[in-house]
């Protein structure tokens, strides 16, 4: 297939677009299957994939589908039962449920709740569980620390770990390969082999992101970057990138979400002084990266998701000198005030008015409500003395309830008088302001709205948009 140690090309950044073609299979399937397995091309054995959620699955999936036994390991009884029965408990990914079943019929998928067991069978264990970030803003290790322990005993002589979960610089080095060696009794890189190789999906995208990416492979040591160069490279169809160390690895992942934040940052405060003279951001930033060199992403209410609010945070934890970091998140968190303030300059005040929040999952389309800015929108909605209706498709009235709003039925007559978007869902273009005999203002928080008939007694307010009204 293709290893190498530096990616060989990427997409051109003219426009602003970035597709990478899917790369087609080479692979001469079905493997040989061997016991142990040593990384000999065209081979495969046994791998472990700890944490079968929405990017586990998909993973677990993969590897099956190239010929590997897979054995998916989870704390959930739920999700090792409906994997053991050949379903895909995650609805959202398209054509892993179809994966999953083919593999579980083909005797090369299974799931169980014991990590030691799983562990002592596997050629190869890929852990992919979150670890998130706690109310100071500091790694949160508790499911990572406790998936390490769970697979400790289980590690033995020949064994390859690999960590998939975005880490900070030096973890897979200096917190988990001394854990591994306590647990299991062995030496790492002497008896068992360690690695890093940071997950780069998308969710709704995740298969077709596991065949354009170039996927990073970094070791504690050249065999171990080796041994985890080859095991990709048997079970994925893209390029295989196998970098200098774990530590150089760890951080293209966080530098790249980084660099996004930091973006998206720098377009909201693009859009507050396009507010300030008058022009359309959106116009701007399409003149701006017409130039192959610029990629200025888009602004909005802020950032959601698991990966760029919280990997920046890695970054600081271990360089609070990182200033523009710190100063982006700043940004991006603050934008929630953009809709807060204009609401409230729109009204003259907040108490006791009724307002609209349409869109609580981080991003339309996909139901996650991972620091969702509607989350903080709501609450600060609320804190103002406002009462807050919402709506999002994708969640239940007993959820939207669970995030502090009262459920809006969509279409039903009501008395808000803002409405606000926080994400770009094309049902919000339906929105018809005749609902809301008291409408005042639209918040547009995507810039998705521009073009919606307005009645001319309703404002318009968009990010670094033109206003009506």
């Amino acid at each position: 297939m293709s290893i190498v140690s530096r990616p060989s090309g990427g997409a051109s950044l003219l426009g602003g677009s970035i597709v990478l073609p899917v790369a087609e299979c080479r692979h001469a399937l079905p493997p040989r299957t061997v016991s142990p397995w040593a990384g000999e091309p065209g081979t495969a054995g046994t791998v472990a994939v700890v944490g079968a959620g929405k990017m586990g699955l998909p993973l677990a999936a993969q590897f099956a589908s190239h010929g590997w036994q897979v054995i998916a390991v989870d704390v959930q009884e739920a999700v090792v039962a409906s994997i053991n029965e050949g379903r895909s408990h995650i609805g959202e990914e398209p054509g892993v449920a179809d994966l999953v079943a083919a593999a579980h019929a083909g005797g090369r998928l299974r799931a169980t709740t014991d990590g030691t067991a799983a562990a002592r069978d596997a050629d190869v264990v890929v852990l992919i569980v979150p670890v998130m970030l706690d109310a100071a803003h500091q790694p949160d290790y508790g499911y990572m620390d406790a998936a390490v322990a769970s697979i400790g005993q289980g590690v033995h002589r020949g064994s390859l770990v690999i960590f998939e979960t975005t880490l900070p610089v030096g973890d897979t080095r200096a917190r988990y390969a001394p854990r591994l060696e306590a647990a299991s009794g062995l030496a790492a890189e002497r008896d068992f082999l360690v690695a890093f190789s940071p997950e780069r999906l998308y969710s709704g995208a995740a298969l077709r992101n596991l065949s354009t990416y170039p996927k990073l492979v970094g070791g504690l040591s050249p065999a171990s970057s080796a041994r985890a160069a080859a095991f990709y490279d048997g079970v994925l169809d893209a390029e295989i990138v196998a970098m200098s160390s774990a530590e150089a690895a760890e951080f293209s992942k966080l530098a790249d979400t980084t660099y996004r934040d930091v973006n998206i940052a720098l377009a909201n405060e693009f859009a507050a002084y396009a507010d300030r003279v008058g022009v359309d951001i959106r116009e701007v930033i399409a003149a701006a990266n017409s130039q192959p060199y610029s990629h200025i992403h888009q602004p909005g209410l802020g950032v959601g998701g698991h990966c760029i609010p919280v990997y920046p945070h890695f970054l600081l934890s271990r360089a609070p000198e990182l200033s523009l970091v710190a100063r982006s998140r700043e940004v991006n968190d603050g934008q929630i005030e953009v809709a807060v303030e204009a609401i409230r300059a729109a009204l003259g005040r907040l108490g006791g008015t009724e307002v609209l929040v349409l869109g609580l999952t981080y991003r339309d389309g996909v139901k996650e409500l991972a620091y969702s800015r509607a989350i903080p929108l709501i609450a600060r909605l609320r804190q103002a003395g406002a009462q807050v209706l919402a709506h999002d498709p994708l969640l239940s009235d007993a959820e939207i309830r669970g995030l502090g709003a009262e459920p809006y039925p969509w279409g039903s007559p009501a008395g808000a008088r803002a409405v606000v978007t926080q994400t770009g869902d094309p049902r919000w273009l339906e929105l018809d302001a005749t609902w809301f005999p008291d409408l005042a203002i639209l918040v547009d928080g995507r810039n998705t709205l521009s073009g919606l008939a307005l009645p001319a007694s309703v404002s318009y307010r968009g990010i670094g948009v033109p206003g009506r009204g």
